[in-house]
């Protein structure tokens, strides 16, 4: 499930409390203690690395913090050509070591048992979080520059690209048997402009890294009207959020497999309405091969632990 082992598991809320963020990323034991927090809890199957998407931009000297309640707030939001220019390119081996070594504590313990997901922000996502500083609604000034200096923008997300790349082949080497590029923001823009300002990149990021020889996922929200282009972009499969039925979504990426697509609330229901909706997705992928159920954004902070252990219980008991 999408953030499985973040805010709604009662033993990592104990952990924030005693911990920041910044904090449990500098400590590769305590992030793969928390990727692991959820297996003590739930049957699912596969372990999703604790980290955060923004991770890969301290190859490029950029300070942030992840803030409580906010997101990821950047110091110096970048408004410039020459401050694009001036991107430090440091090695992700050297920039960010702790997420490496916890992959590879995380892979000794689960080998054989379970498979192990890693992941990154995507160009687009990270770009808006650069450029906008934080969080936006309305990607104002991300689209400012998107429009008005396009080789600014295409210099930026060229250098993201390049140290996505050499961050998900790092991960790789570490251990995960799967990634994910998470562009959780891209459903702020339509065809056109993702065709022109973005899908170039993603592909080359999905090209360079067909070599490693792992499913490799695309993921968004809100984006009823992107999947064509996110499946052109050639990942091994695609994330649908709730606002597609799954069998349509399915149809429109063509023959690859799809990952979704439950409505993150609906687990904030009685368990009756849990279960029902379980069995709906369920029926619409029909048992086709290469369905991986799961949420269509991450789970929200007040979800019941129960209900979270129901619906893994019911996904494995299949159609009924």
């Amino acid at each position: 499930m999408m953030r499985q082992a973040g805010r709604s598991l009662p033993k990592y809320r104990a952990l924030r409390e005693r911990h920041t963020f910044l904090d449990m990323i500098a400590r590769p034991d305590l992030m793969a203690e928390i990727t692991l927090m959820p297996l003590e809890e739930l049957d699912v199957d596969a372990a999703v690395m604790f980290a955060d998407i923004t991770l890969v931009l301290a190859s490029l000297g950029v300070s942030f913090d992840i803030v409580e309640s906010v997101g990821p707030v950047i110091d110096e939001p970048l408004r410039t050509r020459e401050q694009i220019d001036n991107l430090a390119r440091l090695p992700v081996a050297e920039s960010t070591p702790t997420v490496f070594e916890s992959i590879r504590i995380v892979r000794k313990e689960l080998d054989g048992i379970l498979p192990v997901i890693g992941f990154s922000g995507a160009p687009f996502t990270l770009a808006s979080y650069l450029i906008e500083g934080r969080p936006s609604r309305d990607f104002a000034k991300t689209k400012a520059m998107m429009f008005s200096d396009p080789g600014a923008w295409h210099a930026l997300m060229e250098r993201l690209s390049d140290v996505i790349i050499e961050y998900l082949v790092e991960q790789v080497n570490a251990g995960v048997q799967v990634v994910q590029l998470f562009d959780s923001w891209i459903g702020a823009l339509g065809p056109d402009d993702m065709r022109t300002f973005v899908l170039p990149h993603s592909q080359r990021i999905f090209d360079s890294i067909a070599s490693l020889d792992v499913p490799r996922i695309h993921f968004g929200t809100n984006t009823a009207s992107l999947l064509e282009c996110m499946a052109e972009a050639g990942p091994d499969a695609v994330g649908l959020d709730w606002r597609v039925p799954l069998a349509e979504g399915w149809r429109r990426i063509g023959p690859r497999a799809v990952q979704g697509n439950l409505e993150p609330a609906v687990l904030l229901a009685p368990p009756e309405i849990v279960i029902a909706r379980t069995q709906q997705i369920l029926r619409d992928a029909g048992g086709r091969a290469g369905h991986i159920f799961n949420l269509g954004h991450g789970v929200l902070p007040d979800t019941p632990l129960d209900n979270l252990k129901l619906l893994v219980d019911t996904v494995h008991g299949g159609i009924r």
